[in-house]
């Protein structure tokens, strides 16, 4: 059975080092550090699901998921935001752009792979 693909879309290489080494022996794993290579990476390897923080530089998180839930060739793919803003307004504002879920950091490990889990089962 193939390997289901994930990218992890974070500024800090430290984040998305401890999620790749995390994610690693159950997924493939793609990085990018910013929304601008996380649409690019995206568009072209098609992953499974996209991990996304939201506050990066060049195209946030929020901007990245609304473009890639806009595009016909993309907005299947689950898109669950991890970010530090763990308020109800930007946890609506990420959901009103398209997020699937919304995981804040630092995050539960055990919560995260569930969430992770919920998407990826049935596909």
């Amino acid at each position: 059975m193939d390997k289901k693909r994930i990218l992890i879309v974070d500024d800090e290489s430290h984040i998305r080092l401890a999620l790749t080494r995390l994610l690693s022996k159950d997924y493939v794993i793609f990085e990018a550090s910013d929304g601008e290579e996380a649409v690019s990476i995206t568009r072209e390897q098609k992953p499974d699901l996209v991990l996304m923080d939201v506050m990066m530089p060049k195209l946030d998180g929020i901007g990245a998921c609304y473009i890639l839930k806009s595009d016909l060739e993309t907005r299947r793919i689950p898109i669950v935001m991890l970010t530090a803003l763990a308020g109800a307004p930007d946890r609506q504002y990420a959901e009103e752009m398209g997020a699937d879920a919304y995981v804040s950091k630092p995050c539960n490990f055990k919560e995260l792979t569930d969430t992770i889990n919920r998407f990826l089962a049935g596909s």
